[in-house]
């Protein structure tokens, strides 16, 4: 009768053991789960705020100073290219990086630094006037976002 007791106190301490232990693997494996889950969510609102930066010239119209204000403040941004066209130059001035943005959204390219076409332009030349890269402070200009395909904004387009 001792022996049986023994036994089944054994038997009792190996199943809450057993039991304890896949309780704690069940609560590991949910703890994972909602621990990458939330980092996925981290990880997007943190794209978002890193991008909204850049919404208030998607699809605006925005003044010539705005245009300048933009330069100094993203022409030394990494992999970013700023694209200027205004009326006395029509195909532009790029500052930053020159970046491709002839060819189709799906294409892998678009969005990308073009390091052929290296012809940025200086700054201080938007402000005098008898400069071909002069931006008017008073324009309008319509402002668009360059985004590559993997929806990263590269770069900003100002067209007067």
């Amino acid at each position: 009768m001792n022996n049986a007791s023994s036994a089944l106190k054994v038997a009792a301490g190996i199943f809450l053991t057993i039991a304890l232990i896949t309780i704690v693997v069940i609560l590991f494996i949910s703890a994972q789960e909602a621990t990458k889950t939330a980092q996925n969510n981290f990880s997007d609102i943190q794209t978002e705020l890193s991008q909204a930066a850049f919404t208030v010239y998607d699809g605006t119209s925005i003044s010539g100073s705005q245009v300048t204000n933009a330069l100094r403040k993203f022409r030394d941004k990494d992999q970013f290219g700023i694209l200027v066209k205004t009326g006395k130059n029509r195909d532009g001035q790029w500052y930053g990086n020159t970046l491709f943005t002839d060819d189709e959204l799906t294409n892998d390219r678009f969005g990308a630094v073009d390091e052929s076409k290296r012809r940025t332009g200086d700054l201080r030349n938007t402000i005098l006037e008898s400069s071909n890269e002069y931006v008017n402070p008073s324009g309008k200009f319509k402002a668009s976002v360059i985004k590559d395909k993997s929806n990263v904004v590269r770069g900003l387009i100002f067209e007067q």
